[in-house]
């Protein structure tokens, strides 16, 4: 593989003295090679260029080892050009031949207050209940939390011991499947199991009434890839209670911030999960009607709300 040898060439406007840059490249085999050298970027004086230092520790190449030694500025041979324009408040750099281009906050952005005990600043608010736009899958949405809500009021009237620990079992199966099989285990693949094991705890999440394992993780994945941003499918900068629960009655817009669903290839060439997704709704309606069935009115109470 070609060594690696960054370098940088300023072209600083509206008196931009100083600039801290870090640029990475896309290494083949990240896990077996070291980071990409550190750049610490100074102004010189007169040509207003930036001379780098290479902070760098135990670098393979050679040649990097000894402009770390000398700590001379990098030649300018392998110019990495980073160009700001300020009309339109964009940073855009070329960088081993990848062209990034990052948006600068926008200062003159109207915010619409703070989220309570957070630091996260609201940029646009966005009204779910009141739109114009509710599809089908919106609608069933929260017609089943509206149902789960009011057949909770009944429990007080329906209370035994029986039924009590049916709930209390089924919150710990249930939340185990959420937590333990849909977040650590699908999404981030914290940890391995075996394969009828990884299907029983994902069944269990499905009871849970949070989706299919394949749509749960997609969007999930897309929240941590595009964390508190306007791609974030339950981005909190559009208000707490539309990164909280909202976004569940409003899939139009979780849609067409994510896309396809092109993260969960892994999850997708799996038979289980695609007929999990298939027939995702059909199961905690067989549980309820199988509560029903074992201990009345009670256990569909307690058991399914």
């Amino acid at each position: 593989m070609a060594s690696i040898k960054p370098s940088f060439y300023f072209e600083p406007t509206n008196g931009v003295d100083t600039i801290m840059a870090l640029i990475t490249s896309t290494l083949l085999k990240p896990n077996s090679l070291p980071f990409s050298p550190l750049q610490r970027v100074t102004p010189t004086a007169k040509t207003r260029r930036f001379s780098c230092k290479v902070l760098n520790s135990g670098h393979p190449d050679s040649e990097l080892n000894q402009i770390q030694r000398k700590q001379s500025p990098l030649d300018s041979s392998f110019v990495t050009q980073l160009r700001r324009s300020c009309s339109n408040g964009k940073v855009s750099a070329l960088a081993n031949g990848v062209s990034v281009v990052a948006k600068e906050p926008d200062h003159d952005l109207k915010t619409q207050g703070r989220i309570l005990f957070s630091d996260v600043v609201v940029q646009k608010r966005r009204e779910v209940f009141w739109r114009g736009n509710w599809n089908a899958l919106d609608i069933a949405s929260a017609g089943i939390v509206l149902a789960m809500h009011l057949l909770s009021l009944c429990a007080p009237f329906y209370f035994n011991w029986p039924a009590f620990w049916l709930a209390a079992g089924l919150y710990l199966v249930s939340g185990l499947g959420i937590t333990l099989s849909f977040h650590r285990n699908l999404s981030h693949r914290s940890f391995k199991l075996p394969k009828w094991l990884e299907y029983l705890f994902a069944y269990c999440g499905v009871q849970a009434l949070q989706g299919n394992p394949i749509d749960w993780v997609s969007t999930h994945r897309y929240h941590h890839q595009f964390c508190d941003s306007e791609r974030d499918p339950h981005s909190p900068i559009e208000g707490f209670w539309f990164s909280h629960m909202n976004w569940i009655f409003d899939t139009s817009t979780v849609i067409e911030k994510r896309g396809d669903s092109t993260n969960v290839g892994d999850l997708e060439k799996q038979p289980f999960y695609r007929f999990l997704q298939s027939t995702y709704i059909l199961h905690p309606i067989a549980l309820g009607a199988l509560l029903y069935a074992l201990g009345g009115f009670p256990f569909l109470v307690w058991g399914m709300s």
